[in-house]
């Protein structure tokens, strides 16, 4: 026992020494000095921005405090290492000769530094020639337009700066361009000579572009007992690939995008295998991972405008193989509680629910054909009305291309709405759509829908390259779908994205949307079916569903007399235009800002010869500035937008109604009096909205 008490003590000693090294180790070195200000000065064919991007040290932002960021420290190491990364970064752009001539370090005030670099650019690289070998070698009856193909409009021109990514990216273009003409095993190398003396660079291209395949067998990897059959899997990918088709890696991908949609999947890759030069055709490897069949997600949210506050649970339970054949069985649900408009002024609140069942079924009749039916039940609250509901839909969807998808539905709407106030007299019947002066009815919609988008974005949740183009078209009523209105609806959408900048950071993003509402023989529209503006994701200017008709809603204690501000509640109308102008830059990982211009008009006639006129006096303008909060769901968006004062009033379908006299911004220098303007013309532009609106939500606006 005695022996073993020097050796305890000796174990607790080691491990003692230990936990302090360990301790000593993983405590923080106290930052450097912080770095208040960098200015790169000699700057001139070089961006100083693009340096500044490439090096480790970096000023403190303005915005950088938390969430978002903090201060930023200097580090003499990584000092030294960002000026020769600043001149190797010359050098990569073409210029050999440019030097760091001096770099400062000035302390200001405690433990604080600015940084100042002068650099001296020198005179660029030029390309003085630029030759290719080896397109010789393509096959003789390909040679010329091949060649031509090959080698069009290439980053690196005869006359241009040598620039080192323009030459990496020139051949990796080259490659790209022979493997999508074919030449599965096509490579490409070659050299460039720099004269320092001369200021030029002679560039050497080399290609061996080999063999021209055509797609051979298909062969399926997939796990030990897979519950889907390869054979659908196969026939997936003949979609985009037959056997014998010469090889392209476009069709490789589209053919990954189809196996992919089948939504069973939770890995998917399809590749070349190795090349058959005898034969000359590649072989097609698909491997995939089977995701689980069942599925369920839980969340929650919180709805915020200023016209609606709203609470909701959510819940999705899927079914991915639902009685075999990759049929997919869907029952989701949102259930909450809404006040309208807000919690402390409670005009109306109550619960508020949609439940809905989507079966699918995949294959229907033939591959890209999808069956889809799906039965909603309703009950919500709008500004303008109650209702309960149900939605009848069923149709086809054809996804010839990844991109494109059309889909026929024949569609059943009923409805029983109930208006705001109960007071007959109270209620046109435009609130509704129903017939006579009824605050209460029911309403059947009949109608077949066409939907056909073309999705060319790049990423949807948040695009930065890319277009979409969408068009909705309904034909309601008549003899063939019956239903209480006979209508025609149209509804184009077009939205286009451009980064424009190298590290598309900076994006324009643009969209134009229109709508037409048009009943036949100018019968009365539902309010069901009309158009609505403003909110978050349509015309900011406004806030949810407030860009429309108008009508006013007085006080039950109300006389003939209008001595206080009424109330208005949206009924919407027959014609919709919607544009926006937006310009998004990203300055962190997670942080975005946008600017924008939105403008927006809702017509109490559709767009006809009687009908609203584009930039005319019920088209309204807004500009604004948001925050984006990037986050793996979407961005977290915040907008706040000012409308100019171009215009009229919206139309307010109550006769004698006082508009305000200004609107002012979120209540401040709003004012109203009895004896103020009367007609839309006389007032601002979108009384009796105020002129600014303030919008939180997940995603971006379009």
């Amino acid at each position: 026992m005695a022996a073993a008490l020097p050796r305890t003590f000796r174990l607790a000693t080691t491990a003692a020494l230990l936990l302090a090294a360990a301790c000593a180790t993983t405590q923080e070195r106290p930052p450097g000095p912080k770095v208040n200000d960098l200015e790169i000065q000699g700057t001139d064919k070089v961006s100083e921005g693009d340096i500044k991007e490439r090096i480790l040290t970096s000023e403190t932002p303005w915005w950088g405090f938390w969430p978002f960021g903090g201060p930023h420290y200097f580090d003499p190491n990584a000092w030294q290492a960002d000026l020769r990364r600043i001149q190797r970064y010359y050098q990569a752009q073409g210029y050999y000769d440019a030097e760091v001539v001096s770099a400062e370090v000035k302390p200001e005030g405690t433990n604080e530094v600015s940084l100042q670099v002068n650099v001296k650019e020198g005179e660029p690289t030029r390309i003085a020639d630029l030759q290719d070998s080896g397109l010789d070698a393509l096959p003789a009856e390909f040679r010329k337009a091949h060649s031509e193909k090959v080698m069009a409009d290439l980053p690196l021109k005869k006359g241009d700066i040598f620039r080192e990514a323009a030459w990496e990216e020139t051949k990796a273009l080259v490659a790209d361009r022979l493997h999508e003409l074919g030449y599965a095993e096509a490579e490409v190398g070659g050299e460039v000579q720099v004269d320092l003396a001369t200021k030029e660079a002679r560039v050497a291209l080399r290609i061996r572009p080999g063999r021209r395949y055509r797609f051979g067998n298909i062969f399926v990897a997939t796990d030990a007992r897979p519950q889907v059959p390869p054979r659908r899997i196969i026939e997936q990918v003949q979609g985009s690939i037959q056997k014998g088709d010469w090889y392209t890696e476009t069709a490789l991908a589209e053919a990954q995008a189809r196996v992919f949609r089948m939504g069973v999947f939770g890995a998917v890759k399809v590749n070349r295998g190795a090349p058959d030069r005898e034969s000359g055709t590649v072989p097609v490897v698909v491997d995939v991972r089977e995701a689980p069949f069942r599925s369920v997600r839980l969340g929650g949210g919180v709805g915020v405008d200023a016209a609606r506050q709203e609470v909701r649970v959510l819940g999705e339970w899927t079914h991915r193989n639902f009685r075999g054949g990759l049929r997919r069985f869907t029952v989701r649900g949102r259930a909450g509680y809404a006040f309208i408009p807000s919690v402390f002024s409670r005009d109306k609140h109550g619960p508020v629910f949609e439940i809905t069942t989507e079966f699918e079924q995949p294959r229907f009749l033939f591959r890209d054909l999808r069956l889809q039916t799906s039965l909603t039940a309703e009950r919500g609250l709008e500004q303008a009305y109650d209702f309960w509901g149900g939605r009848l839909q069923a149709g086809v969807i054809w996804q010839p291309h990844r991109n494109l998808s059309i889909f026929p539905s024949y569609n059943l709407e009923l409805y029983r709405l109930t208006g705001r106030v109960s007071a007959d007299a109270r209620v046109p019947p435009i609130v509704l759509g129903c017939a006579g002066e009824a605050t209460r009815c029911d309403t059947a919609l009949s109608y077949l829908e066409v939907a056909i988008a073309w999705d060319r974005r790049d990423d949807p949740i948040e695009p930065r390259e890319g277009y979409y183009l969408a068009l909705s078209v309904q034909k309601g009523g008549g003899p063939l779908f019956g239903g209480g209105y006979e209508y025609v609806r149209l509804l184009p959408d077009v939205r286009y994205y451009q980064a424009l900048d190298q590290d598309r950071q900076l994006v324009l993003a643009v969209k134009v949307r229109m709508g037409t509402l048009n009943p036949v023989h100018d019968t009365q529209t539902s309010i069901v079916t009309r158009f609505f503006s403003g909110g978050a994701t349509s015309m900011r200017g406004f806030n949810g569903q407030r860009l429309s008709p108008m009508t006013a809603v007085p006080p039950e204690d109300a006389g003939d007399v209008q001595d206080e501000q009424w109330d208005t509640v949206p009924v919407g109308g027959n014609s919709l235009f919607e544009s926006s102008v937006e310009l998004r830059y990203q300055f962190t990982e997670s942080v975005m800002a946008a600017a924008f211009y939105d403008s927006g008009l809702v017509g109490i006639e559709n767009f006809s010869a009687k009908g609203p006129r584009l930039f005319g006096p019920d088209h309204y303008h807004a500009v604004g500035l948001g925050l984006r909060y990037l986050t793996v769901v979407g961005p977290i968006r915040l907008d706040i937008t000012r409308r100019l004062n171009i215009g009229r009033g919206l139309p307010v379908l109550t006769p004698g109604y006082i508009y305000p006299e200004s609107g002012g911004c979120f209540g401040i220098g709003r004012r109203w009096t009895p004896a103020g303007p009367t007609t839309p013309g006389a007032t601002y532009a979108g009384s009796p909205e105020g002129l600014c609106a303030i919008h939180l939500s997940i995603g971006e606006a379009f």
